[in-house]
């Protein structure tokens, strides 16, 4: 299973570095984008694994995942933790 995720989160990598999206077109498909300050405003870092960050959310406490492109460096696809 470990090797599959592996295969499957490096291919993922790749396709978001292939070709990095301005913010409007990160926002365009993703909604909400955020800049390194602006993560860091909103939720406390719990670990990257490129091309993902583990994050929990200020606001409300709330774990889960975000994507990220690295230049220029935007994090963005929220993805709210099951359960």
């Amino acid at each position: 299973m470990t090797d599959t995720m592996d295969v499957i989160r490096h291919q993922r990598l790749i396709e978001i570095n292939a070709e990095p999206g301005s913010r409007t077109a990160l926002e365009a498909k993703h909604g909400r984008v955020w800049e390194t300050g602006e993560l860091t405003a909103d939720f406390d870092v719990l670990g990257f694994l490129a091309p993902y960050v583990a994050v929990r959310r200020k606001s409300d406490g709330r774990k889960g995942s975000l994507e990220f492109q690295h230049a220029p460096r935007f994090y963005f696809n929220f993805v709210p933790d099951e359960g």
